[in-house]
């Protein structure tokens, strides 16, 4: 035996430090959303309003940054400190709660395929409920703008979708200034036009059909998202496929520190 060594099991610091510097830029951005997300939910005064928090009747911008924070945190900072402690609990629940949310993903794209006529009906629904708190909330009407101007439509199926706000409905005891009209983010731009006519949608629904279409994007933004889709499925196959890989080499690669920790434990007790 004297001229014999023998040589057990190592963790292999190659993959140990990959996944503790992969899953410490995770963990950082998963900061920086909750911090952003915090941030915007403490400056419009949710904090020291409970009822808000219960008010459901239009998407909040601000809970997408604090659970999209909130999950990338909890896993980044499980991988980071599993990895580094070489802490087998942690990094199974790494790779355990990476697979759940794999096969939510998984499960969420087979239905979205399957239920395509649903998942229109609620993309509509989910519209037109944020366009009756258009005003309610200045993050979610950022987003209407954005998604109305990025995408060159106006509510969820047409401009009269508009009708469902307190302020833009054509109803004759509707005593404001924007009744009958649409958001500025409906107007079709004029480049020469270096600043925006926040008032460029006044009273643009008295107008005819026609008249209509000089002024402000006539087209839904669900008709408009499923034209983008088509046009940009290679663009959205090829995100949604790397994104899968990337779990899926997560997974694999916690897995296989925990099997070498746990052969280096087992090593050292029968030696």
């Amino acid at each position: 035996m004297s001229g014999k060594q023998f040589k057990g099991h190592e963790v292999s610091c190659c993959i140990k430090y990959f996944i503790f510097g992969f899953n410490i830029i995770f963990w950082l951005l998963g900061v920086a959303f909750l911090g952003i997300g915090l941030w915007a939910w403490n400056e419009k005064g949710v904090l020291s309003n409970i009822s808000s928090i219960t008010d459901l009747g239009g998407f909040d911008p601000v809970w997408l940054f604090l659970v999209t924070g909130g999950v990338m945190f909890i896993l980044g900072f499980a991988g980071c400190i599993g990895a580094l402690r070489e802490n087998t609990f942690l990094l199974k629940f790494f790779s355990v709660f990476l697979g759940i949310i794999f096969f939510l993903e998984l499960t969420a794209g087979v239905l979205a395929f399957t239920f395509k006529d649903w998942i229109k009906d609620q993309l509509n629904f989910f519209i037109n409920n944020n366009i009756r708190a258009y005003r309610d909330d200045i993050d979610l009407q950022n987003l209407i703008d954005f998604t109305q101007e990025y995408w060159d439509c106006c509510g969820a199926f047409g401009a009269d979708d508009w009708n469902l706000n307190i302020y833009f409905n054509c109803t004759d005891t509707n005593p404001s200034r924007e009744k009958c009209g649409v958001p500025f983010s409906c107007c079709t731009k004029d480049p020469a036009e270096d600043v925006i006519n926040t008032q460029c949608g006044y009273d643009v629904r008295a107008k005819t059909d026609v008249e209509q279409k000089t002024y402000i994007h006539v087209k839904g933004c669900v008709p408009q998202f499923e034209k983008w889709l088509q046009d940009n499925l290679t663009l959205v196959a090829g995100i949604f496929i790397g994104v899968a890989l990337l779990q899926i080499f997560g997974i694999c690669l916690a897995q296989n520190l925990v099997s070498d920790i746990e052969a280096v434990r087992a090593s050292c007790l029968f030696t």
